[in-house]
């Protein structure tokens, strides 16, 4: 195959100064993080609640695979699944206040499964125009008729609704719970009210919500007091709660639909014991205690309230996700480049993850962040922005 085009691409972006690759990090992902031997202020990682180093999860981790081994085997379909898969989803569908929970290998496997598997022809989706990548791909798997409404508004989406519900046997309403690249919230009590008036299905990928909105981090949902009201609540396991995987929040009817029918499920190797244990030991740390939750936010607060006195321009975010706006794209690049060397990782996003023009640095809050690492990052990110 002639790879001349994609050789042309790459040197292309390379000149452009907007080609980014991440670091190599040596040793753990925590709030300090090893790059060449330095020391260096993570602000990329969504590990919010510092679980991803959490001394009681990796003992579960370890215990596990005394007890369980490395692998799961096969897909659950085929292999069964195990004693820590089933509490594991038992303990989800209780903290979020659903009937039940179905264990993905990764949010994105959420929304590539479950979209296609719902939304069938004749059906039709209805979908935010900032949603995740994740659900545009789930989408595009899907054989249901599909509508962009602009970004949450629900004005919008009900004048497409009273045009095109009619003519189609289900509908489905998608949105993000926690908009990734903004940090806005979606308004979700008006989708709720939209679905309800025209007989549609609800769906929101709280990737970014769980563990962080709503009491004790219950997410999106709980924060607008609307639990069992949404009728698909998607989550990840590798963000808040620190490990990897993703789930779906459901009713039981909707557990057992799926989990036959959803093809990540049906075709991929299920999550080993050494990543059930600590999950489930990460739900039980957020039922038991508000405190990681509070701390995030602190550390948000304390964080955007400094760059604000720095001069630094902040996309209006309702989350601890923090987007400080640059628009080029090289130079986007270039200062992440330079807080590197000066002792800070932040990632540069760019088109087509945002819109041209877009560019940002995006700063991810941690409670594991002290209020020191968190002035010495804001200085030194200020200092490149104003060179």
């Amino acid at each position: 195959m002639n790879q001349d085009y994609f050789k042309s691409w790459v040197e292309a972006k390379k000149q452009s100064g907007s080609y980014a690759l991440p670091p190599r990090i040596d040793g753990k992902n925590d709030a300090i993080i090893l790059v060449n031997d330095q020391e260096i202020i993570n602000l990329s990682s969504n590990n919010y609640l510092g679980f991803a180093n959490h001394p009681s999860l990796k003992e579960k981790a370890i215990e596990a695979i005394k007890t369980h081994g490395v692998g799961a085997g096969a897909v659950r379909t085929i292999a069964g699944y195990n004693d820590l898969l089933e509490t594991l989803e038992n303990n989800i569908a209780a903290f979020k206040q659903e009937e039940a929970a179905i264990v993905f290998q990764s949010g994105f496997a959420c929304n590539a499964g479950v979209i296609q598997a719902i939304a069938l022809e004749g059906d039709v989706i209805f979908s935010d125009e900032l949603n995740h990548a994740s659900i545009i791909d789930g989408v595009r798997l899907s054989r249901a008729k599909k509508f962009v409404y602009p970004h949450n508004d629900f004005k919008a989406l009900k004048t497409l609704l009273q045009e095109h519900r009619s003519s189609y046997r289900h509908a489905l309403i998608i949105s993000d719970g926690v908009f990734s690249m903004d940090g806005d919230i979606v308004d979700l009590p008006s989708l709720v009210a939209v679905a309800k008036e025209f007989d549609c299905l609800s769906y929101i990928d709280d990737a970014h919500g769980s563990g962080v909105l709503g009491p004790y981090g219950k997410g999106t949902v709980a924060h607008f007091n609307l639990s069992g009201q949404v009728d698909f609540t998607i989550g990840t396991l590798s963000k808040a709660l620190g490990v990897v995987g993703g789930y779906v929040a459901c009713s039981q009817i909707m557990k057992d639909y799926l989990i036959v029918n959803a093809r990540p499920l049906l075709f991929s190797t299920a999550l080993p014991a050494a990543v059930l244990a600590p999950l489930i030991e990460g739900f039980k740390l957020l039922k038991d205690s508000q405190k990681q939750v509070d701390l995030l936010w602190h550390n948000a607060r304390y964080f955007q309230a400094l760059c604000k006195e720095l001069g630094l321009t902040l996309l209006p975010t309702q989350t601890p996700i923090t987007p400080i706006l640059i628009k080029d794209e090289a130079r986007a690049v270039a200062i992440s480049r330079a807080c590197l060397k000066d002792g800070v990782y932040i990632s540069a996003i760019q088109f087509p993850t945002v819109p041209l023009g877009t560019a940002r640095l995006r700063v991810m809050i941690s409670a594991a962040h002290s209020e020191e690492q968190l002035y010495k990052a804001a200085h030194i990110i200020a200092k490149h922005i104003n060179a």
